[in-house]
């Protein structure tokens, strides 16, 4: 590639952004939100149109859409993280643990059930699609709870429901992504071995420790700087976003699952600094959070796989239409009564729906085709996520609206 290309991209990129926050005040209230307008504008950029940027030439679209939403998650899930209560999750525990595992496990058995009788495809195949679809995109569900609709509209035990759900889901599902993915790599007994003790003990469980342990170091040093006034105000408000890449990083280097090194980070910091810090931090990470949020669904549109769509035929769209109806709201209704934030049924079709797929999936697709060379996962998860992007995006403003006027919550709850 050469440097006018380069040039080229980054021009592109830079002026999204620009003109998407020259706007952000109307498209926060608008029913088409920015992360459609950005996908919309790189399918405009892709090969099929303008024939702008075309990943494919950029060095391998796997690889760099797999780090391009590396970077994206990090920053996006402590931002997650900084904007949970301290105490939500000490209050909700038991919630949370019933939430994001035995939630997760059916949203994975539902998602691995759908591809597998509507695409007819082998098994692990179906598993390793259904896994990657299965969690909650934080960077996706984020317009959903932040901003004046969504505070107006939705109770804060909604917001932090979503918003704590999507963050810890999306690093527990490396596990239920790499089941599938080391059955389909490596002899049947190799594969469950690896699993039980390199991914489960390793690259989960010492990532949430390692995870958790920068993310309290990292609190302790920021305090400590605090203390002896060393460091100015203009550094704190980008303290957590070198957090992020520290954490993403050091992720990767240990060999673990750095989506859980980050979310454990981001956790563990909020646990220690103060509430007037977190807030000065919490705004500075969400507007880096936005900057690096709307290139990746440019990005998206540019790697869309039309040939491949065209072979799903109506298949692909009777999968699409099944995973959204089926993956997360019948398992919200069967668990509400052991959610205490759920209070009714209102409560739990309107967390049932709001499931984004995004980020994440765009994420564990790319590993898994670049370690398969399988095109049909690609094909299939980049399917469901332009899906939700659309989907979900323009009815998240009017739905919170509806959820807030049929509940009542903006007259029994402000």
């Amino acid at each position: 590639m050469g440097k006018n290309e380069i040039n080229i991209i980054v021009a592109i990129l830079g002026g999204l952004v620009l003109v998407l926050g020259l706007g952000s005040k109307k498209l926060e209230k608008h029913p088409i939100p920015a992360t459609l307008v950005a996908l919309l504008i790189g399918i405009l950029l892709g090969p099929e149109v303008l024939d702008i940027i075309d990943p494919a030439t950029l060095g391998g679209k796997s690889t760099i859409l797999e780090h391009s939403a590396r970077l994206v998650l990090g920053i996006g899930l402590v931002s997650v993280a900084l904007r949970i209560p301290k105490a939500y999750p000490r209050q909700n525990w038991r919630q949370l643990i019933l939430l994001i595992g035995l939630g997760m496990l059916l949203m994975w058995g539902i998602s691995t059930l759908l591809v597998y009788l509507i695409l007819g495809i082998p098994f692990w195949l179906a598993a390793l699609i259904g896994a990657i679809i299965a969690p909650t995109d934080p960077i996706a569900a984020s317009p959903i709870v932040t901003g004046p609709v969504a505070k107006k509209n939705l109770p804060e035990r909604l917001r932090n429901a979503i918003s704590f759900e999507s963050g810890a889901n999306d690093g527990l599902s490396y596990l239920f992504v790499f089941l599938p993915l080391l059955m389909l790599t490596r002899p049947e007994d190799e594969a469950l071995s690896h699993w039980l003790t390199t991914t489960l003990l390793w690259e989960v469980l010492g990532a949430t420790v390692f995870g958790l342990l920068l993310g309290y170091v990292a609190a302790k040093l920021l305090n400590a700087a605090e203390k002896r006034d060393m460091i100015q105000k203009d550094w704190r408000l980008v303290f957590t976003v070198a957090l992020s890449l520290l954490a993403v990083g050091a992720g990767r280097l240990i060999k673990s699952d750095e989506v859980l090194v980050v979310f454990a980070a981001g956790a563990a910091f909020v646990q220690v600094v103060t509430e007037e810090e977190r807030g000065e931090e919490e705004r500075g990470q969400e507007a880096v959070n936005r900057f690096f949020s709307y290139p990746i669904f440019a990005l998206l549109g540019t790697a869309i796989p039309w040939s491949g769509w065209h072979e799903l035929g109506w298949s692909g769209l009777l999968l699409v239409a099944a995973v959204l109806l089926l993956r997360r709201p019948p398992v919200l209704l069967l668990l509400k009564p052991m959610l205490p934030s759920i209070k009714s049924t209102k409560d739990a079709l309107f967390l049932g729906w709001f499931g984004p797929v995004a980020v994440a999936a765009i994420y564990y697709a790319s590993m898994a085709e670049h370690k398969l060379k399988e095109p049909l996962v690609w094909d299939v998860v980049s399917l469901v996520i332009c899906a939700s992007v659309v989907i979900h995006g323009i009815s998240s403003t009017p739905l919170s609206r509806l959820y807030g006027k049929s509940t009542g919550y903006r007259q029994d709850e402000q």
